[in-house]
Protein backbone atom coordinates (compact mmCIF):
# COMPACT_ATOMS: atom_id res chain seq x y z
CA UNK A 1 0.00 0.00 0.00
CA UNK A 2 1.63 3.52 -1.50
CA UNK A 3 1.51 5.61 2.14
CA UNK A 4 -0.26 9.04 0.63
CA UNK A 5 1.99 12.50 0.81
CA UNK A 6 1.48 14.57 2.82
CA UNK A 7 0.72 12.38 6.02
CA UNK A 8 -2.79 13.31 7.93
CA UNK A 9 -1.94 16.61 10.10
CA UNK A 10 0.92 17.94 8.41
CA UNK A 11 0.62 21.43 6.23
CA UNK A 12 3.52 22.96 4.20
CA UNK A 13 5.95 25.52 5.80
CA UNK A 14 8.80 28.34 4.54
CA UNK A 15 11.88 27.22 2.66
CA UNK A 16 15.12 28.38 2.21
CA UNK A 17 16.32 26.53 -1.01
CA UNK A 18 14.12 26.53 -3.99
CA UNK A 19 12.52 23.63 -5.58
CA UNK A 20 12.40 21.88 -2.15
CA UNK A 21 8.85 21.52 0.15
CA UNK A 22 9.42 21.06 3.44
CA UNK A 23 6.28 19.82 5.32
CA UNK A 24 5.24 20.30 9.18
CA UNK A 25 3.17 18.85 11.80
CA UNK A 26 -0.17 21.04 11.96
CA UNK A 27 -0.41 23.19 14.83
CA UNK A 28 -3.72 22.60 16.97
CA UNK A 29 -6.61 24.18 15.66
CA UNK A 30 -7.85 26.83 18.04
CA UNK A 31 -11.29 26.69 19.75
CA UNK A 32 -13.48 28.80 17.52
CA UNK A 33 -16.10 30.80 19.65
CA UNK A 34 -19.18 30.81 18.36
CA UNK A 35 -21.26 34.51 17.98
CA UNK A 36 -23.16 34.72 20.98
CA UNK A 37 -25.91 37.55 22.04
CA UNK A 38 -26.58 38.68 25.11
CA UNK A 39 -30.09 38.75 26.63
CA UNK A 40 -31.01 38.94 30.58
CA UNK A 41 -32.11 35.80 32.33
CA UNK A 42 -35.11 37.59 34.02
CA UNK A 43 -36.73 39.44 31.02
CA UNK A 44 -34.83 38.38 28.14
CA UNK A 45 -34.96 42.05 27.54
CA UNK A 46 -30.79 42.62 25.86
CA UNK A 47 -28.33 43.32 28.46
CA UNK A 48 -25.68 45.94 27.99
CA UNK A 49 -21.94 46.63 29.07
CA UNK A 50 -21.70 49.50 31.78
CA UNK A 51 -18.92 51.53 31.79
CA UNK A 52 -20.05 52.99 35.36
CA UNK A 53 -20.16 49.25 36.73
CA UNK A 54 -17.93 47.74 34.63
CA UNK A 55 -20.78 44.91 34.24
CA UNK A 56 -23.10 43.25 31.94
CA UNK A 57 -26.61 45.01 32.89
CA UNK A 58 -30.02 45.35 32.14
CA UNK A 59 -32.11 48.65 32.24
CA UNK A 60 -35.51 46.97 31.72
CA UNK A 61 -35.49 45.31 34.92
CA UNK A 62 -32.08 45.79 36.98
CA UNK A 63 -30.47 42.64 36.20
CA UNK A 64 -26.65 42.91 37.21
CA UNK A 65 -23.83 40.44 36.25
CA UNK A 66 -21.17 40.97 38.17
CA UNK A 67 -17.50 41.53 36.53
CA UNK A 68 -15.44 38.78 36.04
CA UNK A 69 -12.45 40.44 34.31
CA UNK A 70 -9.80 37.55 33.14
CA UNK A 71 -6.47 40.12 34.11
CA UNK A 72 -3.16 39.13 31.88
CA UNK A 73 -1.45 42.73 32.18
CA UNK A 74 1.94 43.02 29.99
CA UNK A 75 2.63 38.98 30.30
CA UNK A 76 -0.53 38.97 27.73
CA UNK A 77 0.36 36.50 25.01
CA UNK A 78 2.39 37.63 21.70
CA UNK A 79 2.79 36.61 18.35
CA UNK A 80 5.44 35.94 16.07
CA UNK A 81 5.35 36.97 12.17
CA UNK A 82 5.12 33.78 10.71
CA UNK A 83 2.50 32.34 8.50
CA UNK A 84 1.45 29.85 11.06
CA UNK A 85 0.68 32.14 13.51
CA UNK A 86 -1.11 34.32 11.20
CA UNK A 87 -3.34 30.78 10.27
CA UNK A 88 -4.17 29.79 13.60
CA UNK A 89 -5.52 33.62 14.78
CA UNK A 90 -9.55 33.96 15.27
CA UNK A 91 -11.28 36.29 13.45
CA UNK A 92 -14.59 37.94 13.70
CA UNK A 93 -15.88 40.02 17.27
CA UNK A 94 -17.08 36.89 18.33
CA UNK A 95 -20.53 38.68 18.89
CA UNK A 96 -23.26 39.19 16.29
CA UNK A 97 -22.71 43.16 15.17
CA UNK A 98 -23.58 45.71 12.06
CA UNK A 99 -21.44 48.52 10.84
CA UNK A 100 -21.89 51.90 10.33
CA UNK A 101 -20.30 53.73 7.59
CA UNK A 102 -20.02 57.57 7.60
CA UNK A 103 -20.82 59.22 4.58
CA UNK A 104 -19.42 62.53 5.97
CA UNK A 105 -16.14 61.52 7.42
CA UNK A 106 -15.64 58.01 6.08
CA UNK A 107 -15.48 56.62 9.60
CA UNK A 108 -16.49 52.35 9.97
CA UNK A 109 -17.87 51.96 13.52
CA UNK A 110 -19.27 48.13 15.07
CA UNK A 111 -22.76 48.44 16.82
CA UNK A 112 -24.89 46.35 18.73
CA UNK A 113 -27.70 45.15 15.84
CA UNK A 114 -30.46 46.29 18.83
CA UNK A 115 -29.08 49.71 18.19
CA UNK A 116 -31.92 51.81 16.61
CA UNK A 117 -30.71 55.28 16.04
CA UNK A 118 -27.93 56.07 15.04
CA UNK A 119 -25.19 58.95 14.11
CA UNK A 120 -21.02 58.99 13.63
CA UNK A 121 -19.66 59.19 17.04
CA UNK A 122 -16.55 61.28 14.90
CA UNK A 123 -18.59 64.10 13.78
CA UNK A 124 -21.93 63.45 15.34
CA UNK A 125 -23.52 63.09 11.50
CA UNK A 126 -26.60 61.55 10.78
CA UNK A 127 -25.44 60.41 7.02
CA UNK A 128 -24.55 56.91 7.98
CA UNK A 129 -24.95 53.69 5.86
CA UNK A 130 -25.60 49.71 7.98
CA UNK A 131 -23.69 47.08 6.65
CA UNK A 132 -23.53 43.66 8.18
CA UNK A 133 -20.15 43.92 10.28
CA UNK A 134 -17.22 41.78 8.52
CA UNK A 135 -16.16 38.90 10.31
CA UNK A 136 -12.84 38.01 8.15
CA UNK A 137 -10.91 41.04 10.54
CA UNK A 138 -8.49 39.78 13.01
CA UNK A 139 -10.24 39.58 16.33
CA UNK A 140 -8.31 41.39 19.28
CA UNK A 141 -7.16 38.83 21.73
CA UNK A 142 -6.94 41.54 24.67
CA UNK A 143 -8.16 44.76 25.62
CA UNK A 144 -8.65 47.67 28.98
CA UNK A 145 -12.00 47.98 30.28
CA UNK A 146 -13.54 51.45 30.48
CA UNK A 147 -12.53 52.77 33.81
CA UNK A 148 -14.20 56.54 33.87
CA UNK A 149 -17.79 57.00 33.65
CA UNK A 150 -19.06 59.66 31.48
CA UNK A 151 -20.25 61.64 34.90
CA UNK A 152 -16.96 62.29 35.90
CA UNK A 153 -15.64 63.11 32.13
CA UNK A 154 -18.27 66.11 32.65
CA UNK A 155 -16.89 67.84 35.53
CA UNK A 156 -13.60 67.04 34.19
CA UNK A 157 -14.57 68.52 31.09
CA UNK A 158 -15.87 71.64 32.81
CA UNK A 159 -12.67 72.29 34.19
CA UNK A 160 -10.75 71.79 31.05
CA UNK A 161 -12.94 74.07 29.04
CA UNK A 162 -12.21 76.66 31.62
CA UNK A 163 -8.62 76.49 32.56
CA UNK A 164 -7.76 79.49 29.78
CA UNK A 165 -8.17 82.88 29.88
CA UNK A 166 -8.32 82.62 25.56
CA UNK A 167 -11.55 80.74 25.83
CA UNK A 168 -14.77 81.96 26.19
CA UNK A 169 -16.25 82.63 29.53
CA UNK A 170 -19.58 80.46 28.34
CA UNK A 171 -17.60 77.47 27.08
CA UNK A 172 -18.00 75.98 30.34
CA UNK A 173 -21.67 75.63 30.58
CA UNK A 174 -21.28 73.38 27.31
CA UNK A 175 -20.00 70.59 29.51
CA UNK A 176 -23.08 70.06 31.13
CA UNK A 177 -24.95 68.90 28.28
CA UNK A 178 -21.75 66.83 26.59
CA UNK A 179 -22.76 63.27 25.46
CA UNK A 180 -19.66 60.95 26.10
CA UNK A 181 -19.95 58.34 23.32
CA UNK A 182 -17.64 54.88 24.75
CA UNK A 183 -16.13 53.58 22.41
CA UNK A 184 -13.49 51.00 21.70
CA UNK A 185 -10.57 52.14 19.21
CA UNK A 186 -7.78 49.33 17.50
CA UNK A 187 -4.41 49.50 18.45
CA UNK A 188 -1.24 47.53 17.60
CA UNK A 189 1.58 46.82 20.05
CA UNK A 190 5.16 45.60 19.19
CA UNK A 191 8.29 44.22 20.85
CA UNK A 192 11.99 44.03 19.25
CA UNK A 193 15.12 44.45 19.58
CA UNK A 194 17.43 46.24 17.46
CA UNK A 195 20.77 45.99 17.17
CA UNK A 196 23.06 48.29 14.99
CA UNK A 197 26.97 48.12 14.08
CA UNK A 198 27.44 52.11 13.22
CA UNK A 199 30.85 54.17 11.92
CA UNK A 200 31.14 57.76 10.93
CA UNK A 201 33.38 60.39 10.70
CA UNK A 202 33.25 62.69 13.60
CA UNK A 203 34.52 66.63 13.81
CA UNK A 204 36.87 67.70 16.91
CA UNK A 205 37.53 71.22 17.27
CA UNK A 206 41.26 71.27 17.34
CA UNK A 207 43.28 75.25 17.72
CA UNK A 208 46.78 75.87 16.34
CA UNK A 209 49.28 78.37 16.34
CA UNK A 210 49.95 79.97 12.87
CA UNK A 211 52.10 82.85 11.54
CA UNK A 212 55.36 84.45 13.56
CA UNK A 213 56.10 87.88 14.99
CA UNK A 214 53.12 90.02 14.87
CA UNK A 215 51.49 87.94 12.77
CA UNK A 216 51.45 85.03 14.85
CA UNK A 217 47.62 84.21 16.09
CA UNK A 218 45.49 81.24 17.08
CA UNK A 219 43.41 79.34 14.42
CA UNK A 220 40.31 77.03 14.63
CA UNK A 221 40.38 74.02 12.32
CA UNK A 222 37.75 70.92 12.32
CA UNK A 223 39.49 67.29 12.37
CA UNK A 224 37.64 64.45 11.08
CA UNK A 225 37.97 61.18 12.62
CA UNK A 226 36.27 58.21 12.12
CA UNK A 227 34.23 56.38 14.89
CA UNK A 228 32.77 53.43 15.54
CA UNK A 229 30.20 51.92 17.76
CA UNK A 230 27.49 49.22 18.61
CA UNK A 231 23.97 50.56 20.03
CA UNK A 232 21.21 47.82 21.13
CA UNK A 233 18.16 48.70 22.23
CA UNK A 234 14.72 47.03 23.60
CA UNK A 235 11.74 47.80 22.89
CA UNK A 236 8.07 47.18 24.56
CA UNK A 237 4.41 47.43 23.55
CA UNK A 238 5.61 50.48 21.22
CA UNK A 239 1.56 51.04 20.51
CA UNK A 240 0.59 51.95 17.48
CA UNK A 241 -2.51 53.59 16.15
CA UNK A 242 -4.62 51.07 14.70
CA UNK A 243 -7.70 53.33 13.15
CA UNK A 244 -6.98 56.13 10.25
CA UNK A 245 -9.36 58.30 10.65
CA UNK A 246 -8.88 59.44 14.49
CA UNK A 247 -6.66 62.88 14.94
CA UNK A 248 -2.96 61.32 15.59
CA UNK A 249 -1.95 64.97 17.11
CA UNK A 250 -5.08 64.49 19.90
CA UNK A 251 -4.64 60.82 20.22
CA UNK A 252 -0.51 61.00 21.24
CA UNK A 253 -2.00 63.49 24.03
CA UNK A 254 -4.01 60.68 25.46
CA UNK A 255 -1.95 57.69 24.95
CA UNK A 256 -0.74 57.36 27.68
CA UNK A 257 -1.89 53.68 29.45
CA UNK A 258 -1.36 51.11 31.65
CA UNK A 259 -0.97 47.82 29.71
CA UNK A 260 -0.66 45.91 33.05
CA UNK A 261 -4.47 46.30 33.24
CA UNK A 262 -5.47 44.13 29.99
CA UNK A 263 -7.66 41.52 30.22
CA UNK A 264 -8.32 38.96 27.90
CA UNK A 265 -11.30 40.06 25.19
CA UNK A 266 -14.78 38.36 25.81
CA UNK A 267 -17.36 39.97 23.45
CA UNK A 268 -19.40 40.85 26.52
CA UNK A 269 -17.02 44.01 26.56
CA UNK A 270 -18.26 44.88 23.12
CA UNK A 271 -22.21 44.81 24.32
CA UNK A 272 -24.17 47.91 23.44
CA UNK A 273 -20.99 49.63 22.87
CA UNK A 274 -19.39 50.94 19.97
CA UNK A 275 -15.89 49.46 18.40
CA UNK A 276 -14.08 50.03 15.52
CA UNK A 277 -12.02 47.12 13.47
CA UNK A 278 -9.06 48.27 12.81
CA UNK A 279 -8.08 49.89 9.04
CA UNK A 280 -4.22 49.95 9.86
CA UNK A 281 -3.14 46.60 8.75
CA UNK A 282 -0.60 44.29 10.77
CA UNK A 283 1.93 44.65 7.92
CA UNK A 284 1.20 49.17 7.61
CA UNK A 285 1.14 49.07 12.05
CA UNK A 286 4.73 47.02 11.98
CA UNK A 287 6.47 49.06 9.08
CA UNK A 288 5.50 52.15 11.14
CA UNK A 289 6.78 50.94 14.04
CA UNK A 290 9.95 49.91 12.38
CA UNK A 291 10.44 53.57 11.55
CA UNK A 292 9.88 54.56 15.30
CA UNK A 293 12.43 51.70 16.24
CA UNK A 294 14.55 52.81 13.33
CA UNK A 295 15.14 56.32 14.51
CA UNK A 296 15.44 55.53 18.18
CA UNK A 297 18.40 53.02 17.70
CA UNK A 298 20.34 55.77 15.16
CA UNK A 299 19.77 58.38 17.86
CA UNK A 300 21.05 55.99 20.09
CA UNK A 301 24.15 55.52 17.99
CA UNK A 302 24.72 58.77 17.27
CA UNK A 303 24.98 59.58 20.93
CA UNK A 304 28.05 56.94 21.65
CA UNK A 305 29.90 59.29 19.28
CA UNK A 306 32.40 62.13 21.00
CA UNK A 307 30.54 64.75 19.08
CA UNK A 308 27.55 65.76 17.67
CA UNK A 309 29.10 67.11 14.27
CA UNK A 310 29.46 63.61 12.38
CA UNK A 311 29.30 62.83 8.71
CA UNK A 312 29.14 59.95 6.32
CA UNK A 313 27.49 58.00 8.88
CA UNK A 314 26.27 54.91 8.03
CA UNK A 315 24.29 52.61 10.47
CA UNK A 316 23.66 47.94 9.87
CA UNK A 317 20.30 47.54 11.78
CA UNK A 318 19.26 44.04 12.61
CA UNK A 319 15.93 43.28 14.44
CA UNK A 320 15.12 40.44 16.32
CA UNK A 321 12.57 38.79 18.20
CA UNK A 322 9.65 41.00 16.74
CA UNK A 323 6.06 40.39 17.98
CA UNK A 324 3.01 41.98 18.11
CA UNK A 325 -0.43 41.73 19.65
CA UNK A 326 -4.32 43.47 18.30
CA UNK A 327 -5.73 45.26 21.44
CA UNK A 328 -8.86 47.52 21.50
CA UNK A 329 -8.08 50.78 23.62
CA UNK A 330 -11.08 52.63 25.41
CA UNK A 331 -11.95 56.23 24.36
CA UNK A 332 -14.40 58.57 25.05
CA UNK A 333 -15.54 60.84 21.89
CA UNK A 334 -17.89 63.68 22.01
CA UNK A 335 -18.79 66.60 19.77
CA UNK A 336 -19.98 69.93 20.50
CA UNK A 337 -20.94 72.68 18.91
CA UNK A 338 -19.99 76.44 19.49
CA UNK A 339 -21.12 79.29 17.21
CA UNK A 340 -22.41 76.68 15.17
CA UNK A 341 -19.48 75.00 14.60
CA UNK A 342 -18.43 71.24 15.84
CA UNK A 343 -14.98 70.90 18.17
CA UNK A 344 -14.30 67.25 18.92
CA UNK A 345 -13.27 65.88 22.40
CA UNK A 346 -11.48 62.90 22.94
CA UNK A 347 -11.04 61.17 26.51
CA UNK A 348 -9.02 58.50 27.72
CA UNK A 349 -11.46 55.57 28.85
CA UNK A 350 -8.83 54.38 31.41
CA UNK A 351 -7.66 57.30 33.27
CA UNK A 352 -10.13 60.12 32.12
CA UNK A 353 -7.14 62.08 30.30
CA UNK A 354 -8.96 64.89 27.68
CA UNK A 355 -7.82 66.14 24.54
CA UNK A 356 -9.49 67.89 21.80
CA UNK A 357 -10.47 71.35 19.99
CA UNK A 358 -11.24 74.46 21.75
CA UNK A 359 -12.22 77.72 20.43
CA UNK A 360 -10.07 80.44 21.19
CA UNK A 361 -11.93 83.85 21.69
CA UNK A 362 -9.98 85.86 19.48
CA UNK A 363 -11.61 89.02 19.89
CA UNK A 364 -10.22 88.97 24.07
CA UNK A 365 -6.56 87.85 22.68
CA UNK A 366 -6.51 90.96 20.43
CA UNK A 367 -7.22 93.22 23.16
CA UNK A 368 -4.99 91.54 25.57
CA UNK A 369 -2.34 92.11 22.72
CA UNK A 370 -3.09 95.74 22.27
CA UNK A 371 -3.31 96.55 26.08
CA UNK A 372 0.64 94.81 26.16
CA UNK A 373 1.77 97.44 23.31
CA UNK A 374 0.07 100.68 24.96
CA UNK A 375 2.97 101.16 27.32
CA UNK A 376 5.49 101.23 25.00
CA UNK A 377 3.40 103.03 22.40
CA UNK A 378 2.87 105.51 25.56
CA UNK A 379 6.60 106.03 26.05
CA UNK A 380 7.41 105.85 22.61
CA UNK A 381 5.47 109.23 22.28
CA UNK A 382 7.26 110.55 25.34
CA UNK A 383 10.68 109.52 24.48
CA UNK A 384 9.92 111.61 20.86
CA UNK A 385 9.01 114.55 22.61
CA UNK A 386 11.79 114.63 24.80
CA UNK A 387 14.25 114.33 22.12
CA UNK A 388 12.54 116.93 19.96
CA UNK A 389 13.00 119.13 23.30
CA UNK A 390 16.62 118.47 23.36
CA UNK A 391 15.85 116.57 26.85
CA UNK A 392 18.70 114.12 27.78
CA UNK A 393 16.10 111.84 29.44
CA UNK A 394 14.61 111.28 25.99
CA UNK A 395 17.37 108.31 25.95
CA UNK A 396 16.54 106.70 28.90
CA UNK A 397 12.93 106.38 28.47
CA UNK A 398 13.15 105.46 24.51
CA UNK A 399 15.66 102.47 25.84
CA UNK A 400 12.78 101.45 28.35
CA UNK A 401 10.31 101.65 25.54
CA UNK A 402 12.23 99.16 23.56
CA UNK A 403 12.61 96.91 26.41
CA UNK A 404 8.66 97.37 26.87
CA UNK A 405 8.08 96.35 23.09
CA UNK A 406 10.12 93.27 23.66
CA UNK A 407 8.23 92.25 26.30
CA UNK A 408 5.04 92.46 23.99
CA UNK A 409 6.60 90.72 21.20
CA UNK A 410 7.26 87.76 23.03
CA UNK A 411 3.84 87.92 24.92
CA UNK A 412 2.42 87.96 21.63
CA UNK A 413 4.58 85.21 20.52
CA UNK A 414 3.56 82.84 23.29
CA UNK A 415 -0.81 84.05 23.27
CA UNK A 416 -0.92 82.77 19.82
CA UNK A 417 1.33 79.70 19.81
CA UNK A 418 -1.20 78.58 22.81
CA UNK A 419 -4.32 80.02 20.94
CA UNK A 420 -3.43 77.90 17.57
CA UNK A 421 -2.28 74.59 19.91
CA UNK A 422 -6.01 74.66 21.07
CA UNK A 423 -7.41 74.26 17.37
CA UNK A 424 -4.95 72.02 16.00
CA UNK A 425 -6.03 68.83 15.09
Amino acid sequence: MTPTFPPPGYMRTETAVPGIEVWMPKPPDEQYQEVVQFHCPQCDATTAFSTDSGSLTCTHCGYYEAPQANLVGKGAQQFEFTIETMARVTQGWGIERKELACNRCNAHVTIATDMLTHSCPFCHSNQVVQVKAPQDVLRPRFLLPFQVDADTLRRRTAAWLGNSWLLPKDLQQLAHGTQFTPIYVPAWTFDAQTSADWKAEVAHTRTRTVGIGKNRRTQTYTEWRWESGRATLTFDDLLINGASNLSPVLLNQIRHVDLAQLVAYEPRYLAGIQAQAYDVSLDAAWERARQTMRAQTKEACQRQATSRHMRNFSMNLDFRDESWRYILLPLYIAVYHYNNQPYQLLANGQNGQITGQRPVDWRKILLAIGAAFLPALLLGLLATWLLVAGNANGNVVLFVTFGLALIALIFTGITVSQAQKMDDV
